[in-house]
């Protein structure tokens, strides 16, 4: 693994974070979240791959309405890392995955950034 950020639309996982530009994800320590078989956990990853979403974009409920995407997990990686995966979720609503994970390339980030 180099420590190239990738244009690839499915290293966004599925709460809508950009693997691709993940540290971890990087340096070969992650699979990212489609391949981390680990992350049984998540209950948004369970949530679209049981109704075959590639993101909870393609999703009608309203991210913000969402018990399993607003989890206590969710809230402290938001806390931690001052993601705003919400901002993510309807940035690529309104642009398209390839046109967000070019801009996630450009800025090097895997979240928008909570203001």
């Amino acid at each position: 693994m180099d420590n190239e950020v990738k244009l690839n639309v499915d290293l966004i996982s599925y709460c809508g974070l950009y693997c691709g530009a993940c540290r971890k994800y990087l340096k070969g320590k992650c699979p990212g979240c489609r391949e981390n078989e680990k992350a049984s956990w998540c209950k948004v990853r369970s949530c679209n791959k049981e109704n075959g979403f590639h993101t909870c974009a393609a999703c009608s409920t309203n991210v913000i309405d969402c018990r399993k995407y607003n989890n206590f997990v969710s809230k402290m990686f938001a806390l931690i890392f001052r993601s705003d995966r919400k901002a993510c979720v309807y940035r690529i609503k309104e642009v398209g995955e390839m046109q967000y994970v070019k801009e996630m390339n450009d800025k090097k980030a895997m979240t928008i950034k909570k203001k």
